[in-house]
């Protein structure tokens, strides 16, 4: 252990849940790639994770992992405390009109599970992400958002304090919310429209099965790069004619499939980076760097990242 793990460890505070020091985060992440978590820590439950929020010393930094699904961490590793929500924040409640969800749940298994109550959540389908972090940045496809339907969220903030926000609260648009990255989304209530379930049953087959005909669902990639200038979401199939689509702004650029180390831009969508085996999260991280650059001398248009980029180079 360093001298400076060693001085967070003798500051962490007691929990029922799990510790780890330096956890490989590239088991995990999706582009498996990344340093380890200086510190890897999986709350027991709700009053653990508390707690130790509440005690955590203030100079201790945190970040809040979800599915790594959205995630390019470096090759340095996350410093600090990252949190990741297991399985006793993945339940799910139905009522009459709300569903009330765990923050750890995929988003595509709530999808799922309120399909099959006639709940109309199908755009959650070929999100691949926990609820929480689908929140955090507004997700949407094809024209839907978490903001269609989100009607309050849960969390513990920072020093341990709980709070309860309403989607008004959020400020929530385009891959953004209001919500601040050290707080912990831990439970969210939608209310959904509702269709019968097997109409929403075909609806998703059809959205998964469009998805694997237009990603690299396949390779080892995290989703869009990059956001869409236009500030809304794909719509489908419409979208291959939106001049302000990222992959559009990218294909023109004559960057489809070029290639940096084990890093590339997918021939099949020109906004997904994948990582061909034994990338570093340096070479996606110049990539998309490369990207930005290019499109912006040719276009005049700054790409935004819609990956989260996180830790040390």
């Amino acid at each position: 252990m360093n001298k400076m793990c060693s001085l967070i460890a003798d500051h962490l505070p007691r929990t029922k849940g799990t510790i780890m020091e330096s956890y490989r985060l590239s088991a995990i992440s999706w582009l498996k790639v990344g340093g380890p978590a200086e510190f890897f820590f999986k709350p027991y439950d709700f009053n653990d994770l508390q707690s130790f929020l509440r005690e955590l010393d203030s100079s201790i930094p945190i970040n809040v992992l979800g599915a790594c699904s959205n995630l390019l961490i470096r090759d340095g590793g996350i410093p600090g405390v990252s949190i990741k929500l297991g399985k006793s924040f993945g339940k799910i409640e139905f009522g009459t009109d709300l569903i009330t969800v765990g923050a750890s749940m995929p988003a595509p298994k709530v999808a799922i599970l309120a399909s099959n109550r006639g709940f109309d959540l199908t755009f959650l389908r070929t999100i691949p992400g926990t609820i929480g972090g689908v929140i955090k940045m507004n997700a949407g496809c094809y024209g839907r958002y978490v903001s269609d339907h989100l009607e309050t969220v849960n969390v513990i903030e920072r020093n341990g304090r709980i709070s309860k926000f309403t989607k008004e609260d959020l400020k929530l648009s385009y891959r953004s919310s209001t919500l601040q990255s050290n707080c912990v989304v831990t439970s969210a209530t939608f209310r959904p429209d509702k269709k019968a379930p097997e109409v929403l049953r075909i609806e998703m087959d059809e959205a998964v099965n469009y998805r694997a005909s237009i990603q690299p669902t396949s390779e080892l990639s995290c989703g869009s790069a990059f956001k869409n200038p236009s500030g809304f979401s794909s719509r489908g199939k419409n979208d291959k004619d939106t001049r302000s689509s990222a992959w559009k702004l990218i294909d023109d650029a004559g960057l489809r499939g070029i290639t940096l180390g084990k890093a590339k831009v997918s021939e099949k969508h020109p906004n997904f980076l994948i990582n061909m085996g034994g990338a570093t999260a340096s070479e996606l991280e110049d990539l998309g760097e490369k990207i930005r650059e290019t499109v912006f001398k040719l276009h005049g248009v700054h790409l935004e990242w819609e990956i989260k980029v996180v830790g040390k180079r």
